[in-house]
């Protein structure tokens, strides 16, 4: 199993720097980070010099999306980047969600979200490709390599994932409901003729590793308000039993009131009240080394590749060591 940090580009930039070269030594391969330029930093100026200080992490967004850049400066970013530093980004994305909805827009549209990944994709590994009524390509790009994986929870995303891209990014890490999810995007691979056991599997969410598990649920309770908002658009289009998405995924927010994005990632979230200890229990990997191990042992057996975990509490650097010490050891020795 591959291992990544999530961090989100909090100024000072040069500390989100530190830590994907810290996490890096403790045997972390890749470093991702927000994407929400209103809320944090921009992160593909950091990226260059995450991957300058780096040897070999592989560097992108979890998730960027279609809306907030034009398309084909998105790809030429990825495949100069690739460029200086020779195919070590990837390209997590979806439809968007707090990038577009702090600027007053809605996330994009499936249809916009698959003609986007064909076309930043075929950019950035040098394709010539039809955009916007013109034919485009980077001639500089042959060399380029760029993995695609897209965020989905729903239905009608779980497929395009599954039809289309070179992987899939679940942000949660509950095991039934990455069982339920991971099948269907391997289902709709299968039904397009591809092979399923290609798509690359990335499960996301907060780890903190410690005895005070009170004191970690409520460091973490922001993760399950930050999920909700994607739940919220799940129950809004398919009801909350709709479509066969799980009740294990939509029945928790019932108590939801809205959303204050200036709290959006981050410990202490006033609007995250209505996440019952439960979910976060679910959905992210708390308590001892031995409960951390438990569950990656599991996902690992439903197919999950990588593990990234959000490094958004006040334990970052206790965390990075746990992890490099022991849980990453013992996952891949």
């Amino acid at each position: 199993m591959d291992f990544g940090v999530v961090l989100q580009t909090d100024p000072p930039a040069w500390r989100v720097v530190e830590l994907a070269k810290r996490a890096e030594t403790r045997g972390f391969n890749y470093g991702w980070t927000f994407d929400s330029h209103v809320l944090w930093q921009e992160p593909f100026v950091i990226y260059s010099q995450m991957l300058s200080a780096t040897d070999s992490m592989i560097v992108g967004p979890m998730v960027t999306n279609p809306g907030t850049r034009d398309w084909t400066v998105t790809a030429s970013l990825f495949a100069t980047l690739n460029d200086m530093f020779g195919n070590r980004t990837v390209c997590g994305i979806g439809r968007g969600d707090s990038a577009m909805r702090v600027i007053g827009r809605k996330p994009c549209s499936l249809a916009t979200l698959s003609e986007s990944m064909r076309v930043i994709k075929d950019l950035a590994e040098g394709r010539e490709t039809a955009y916007n009524g013109t034919q485009q390509h980077f001639p500089w790009a042959g060399e380029s390599v760029l993995k695609m994986l897209m965020a989905a929870y729903g239905p009608k995303a779980l497929h395009l994932c599954g039809s289309e891209t070179d992987g899939f990014v679940l942000q949660l890490a509950d095991p039934a409901i990455a069982e339920w999810t991971i099948s269907a995007v391997r289902r709709a691979a299968e039904e397009a003729g591809r092979d399923p056991d290609s798509l690359y599997i990335c499960v996301a969410a907060p780890a903190y590793v410690g005895d005070n598990i009170e004191h970690q649920r409520e460091q973490c309770r922001w993760f399950g308000g930050m999920v909700g908002n994607h739940v919220a658009d799940l129950v809004g289009r398919y009801g909350d039993q709709g479509a066969g998405v799980p009740q294990a995924l939509t029945d928790y927010i019932a108590g939801r009131e809205g959303y204050d994005y200036s709290g959006h990632g981050k410990a202490g979230h006033d609007h995250t009240d209505f996440v019952p200890d439960e979910i976060i229990d679910r959905f992210c990997l708390l308590g001892d080394e031995d409960a951390h191990l438990s569950r990656l042992r599991e996902l690992e057996s439903l197919g999950v590749d990588q593990f990234a975990i959000y490094l958004m509490h006040d334990q970052k650097d206790e965390t990075l060591n746990a992890y490099g010490q022991r849980i990453i050891p013992a996952m891949t020795g």
